[in-house]
């Protein structure tokens, strides 16, 4: 990315930062065009930043796309430094790409979430699992598509589970994130959340634990309830707002508990349970952004 590209009078110029065009970013792309909006795409494997000053950017907005989390994280603060609003911004691309900041800034806002510890060996971390009882979910700090997630069943499981992750060393293996196991009634529940509006909710149906439509998992259409939408605009807040998806699952008690949030979330498996114009709300929120600079 060059941030010398001068924009022509006052049209409203809107970067999309992604290093692969799936279905989504094609549609977003649709989108903008549909609107007149003048738009570059911009791929990060082909940017390098200075750190020593330089002209600001002549893009109004970026919109972040990028399948890596520390790309998406270090972009968006060199955007921001130069005076280029981000969607969604710095703080929530830093708190949701790792699960152990989520969590924090979920439970620091008064949110209901699953149990949750977190341990640096693997002795303190069976120590833990065994007072929360069994099972348990242990989960990486970074990661998504539901990916590298264990249902531990007992200690020899979890002796199991936890040696190979010290074995396998790396930081993502050295942090024990920690969640009890809410036995979901074959579902849980995705929000989109785009500003200050829940743009839909689905159900994903799955007869596996881990209900992903990455993994397979049915998207079906769910009614925006209060108490969904609530949840999912605090937990946006929570995380710093912009575009975020929420994961809500049922508890035994039958409360809803935000589980985790997602600052590039994909939507092409929701547009199969909703007529919501995804794509459109997002290009419509991009320019709002724009606009109030």
């Amino acid at each position: 990315m060059t941030p010398d590209v001068r924009r022509a009078g006052s049209e409203v110029r809107i970067g999309v930062l992604c290093s692969r065009v799936r279905v989504e970013e094609k549609m977003l792309f649709a989108a903008l065009r549909d609107r007149g909006v003048a738009y570059e795409r911009l791929d990060p494997r082909g940017i390098a930043f200075k750190l020593d000053g330089g002209r600001p950017a002549a893009y109004d907005a970026v919109l972040v796309r990028c399948l890596s989390h520390s790309r998406a994280y270090y972009l968006t603060r060199w955007l921001e430094g130069l005076g280029v609003p981000t969607v969604s911004p710095h703080r929530t691309v830093a708190t949701c790409g790792d699960k152990l900041l989520t969590s924090a800034a979920l439970r620091e806002a008064g949110l209901p979430i699953p149990r949750t510890v977190v341990a640096f060996t693997p002795q303190a971390a069976l120590r833990a699992i065994e007072e929360l009882g069994y099972p348990v979910v242990l989960k990486p700090v970074f990661g998504s598509w539901g990916r590298l997630l264990a249902r531990v069943n007992d200690r020899d499981a979890a002796e199991a589970i936890l040696e190979h992750k010290a074995t396998l060393g790396g930081y993502v293996h050295s942090v024990f994130y920690i969640q009890e196991y809410v036995e979901k009634p074959g579902q849980d529940i995705r929000t989109m959340v785009v500003g200050e509006e829940v743009v839909y909710a689905i159900y994903r149906r799955s007869d596996h634990w881990i209900t992903n439509t990455a993994r397979g998992g049915e998207p079906l259409p769910c009614p925006i309830t209060p108490e969904i939408e609530h949840l999912s605009l605090a937990a946006a807040r929570a995380v710093g707002g912009g575009i975020v998806a929420v994961d809500l699952l049922e508890g035994a008690d039958g409360r809803l508990l935000v589980n985790e949030v997602n600052h590039t979330p994909e939507f092409h498996g929701a547009m199969r349970a909703t007529e919501v114009d995804i794509a459109g709300r997002i290009t419509e929120y991009v320019l709002r952004v724009a606009h109030s600079v």
